[in-house]
């Protein structure tokens, strides 16, 4: 069966304290586990991605320590060739990142399978100006990181989505479709086994006058399209959103209004405020279960550790 865990679920900058501790503060990552066997699909690499890297170092490397450390960089061209010299990784991951924020890509360096030469990791991500290792090696670069994005001992490949590229990984498919947000974004619906998730992450709600509209995008009602599980921007209460309407988020009742419009089976309200403590998230999980009314919408709060099972809405064919 597929799952699907969650590493990262909050927005705009990670954040410790008491009052988060249920729902958590490390930002977006997330982890489709397809069900046949096959490494997991990453989405978005925020500074939950550590947590996800040190769980795939303990289910693919058991006993074997847990980090290998960037290098120096000519020792880290000896170690990667006698590692790579038959040709084979031990382990490749594709990530899938919506865009280039730094709570969506900054746990990069901290991802414990980029620290091991033994490791390909392709990270997926929207067009830019720059290409997409530009992008990524502008900040992981001293004086921000004391080491390049090259000279990470994984090969790390970069590749550029436009809107609607597609790519099939095993049995997966991924489609990309850009969505309204603050920059170039993308969305991602994943299909594999009879079974479709949509990961609609940031995704700015139409607005006049400070109100939310009822409308959603082509590309974001395709990706959400009777969908089994959909995981969406929840980040703002109508009265942040008033004055925050260009920032490029939603509110529970817009996240709620694209489950229903596209069909979705079961909703999932992620990236949260870091304003918002554990208690504030309970009455938004509240206020967006009375919202669903008797749609026969499921929602759910995303929270740090949670793993939710997915199963096709239909038998599918041996």
């Amino acid at each position: 069966m597929t799952e699907v865990g969650f590493y990262g679920v909050r927005g705009s900058c990670p954040c410790a304290d008491p009052s988060l501790s249920r729902y958590g503060g490390a930002t977006s990552s997330v982890a489709v586990d397809v069900g046949d066997g096959s490494p997991p699909l990453l989405l978005d690499l925020g500074t939950g991605c550590r947590l996800l890297g040190n769980d795939l170092l303990s289910r693919y490397f058991p006993g074997e320590p847990l980090y290998s450390g960037p290098a120096p960089h000519d020792e880290h061209i000896t170690a990667t060739s006698a590692a790579r010299a038959d040709g084979a990784f031990r382990l490749r991951l594709s990530a899938f990142v919506t865009h280039l924020h730094f709570d969506h890509v900054q746990g990069l360096p901290f991802f414990a399978p980029a620290l091991r030469p033994d490791v390909h990791l392709d990270i997926y991500g929207p067009i830019q100006d720059l290409s997409l290792e530009q992008a990524f090696a502008a900040f992981v670069q001293p004086p921000y990181f004391p080491v390049g994005v090259g000279e990470l001992p994984a090969e790390v490949g970069f590749l550029g989505l436009g809107d609607r590229a597609v790519v099939e990984i095993g049995a997966a498919k991924v489609l990309a479709r850009e969505v309204p947000h603050v920059g170039r974004t993308l969305g991602f619906r994943v299909e594999a086994h009879g079974v479709a998730i949509a990961y609609l992450a940031d995704h700015q709600a139409p607005a006049e006058g400070g109100r939310v509209l009822s409308s959603v995008s082509d590309g974001a009602l395709e990706l959400c399209r009777d969908v089994d599980l959909l995981i969406h921007d929840a980040q703002y209460t109508p009265e942040e959103f008033a004055v925050k309407a260009s920032w490029g988020h939603s509110t529970v009742a817009y996240a709620v209004e694209v489950a229903a419009q596209a069909g979705a089976r079961r909703l999932v309200l992620f990236h949260h405020d870091p304003l918002h403590d554990d208690d504030e998230l309970d009455r938004i999980g509240n206020e967006a279960a009375d919202l669903a009314g008797s749609t026969g919408l499921e929602v759910m709060m995303a929270a740090q550790g949670l793993t939710v099972p997915v199963a096709p809405a239909r038998p599918v064919p041996a």
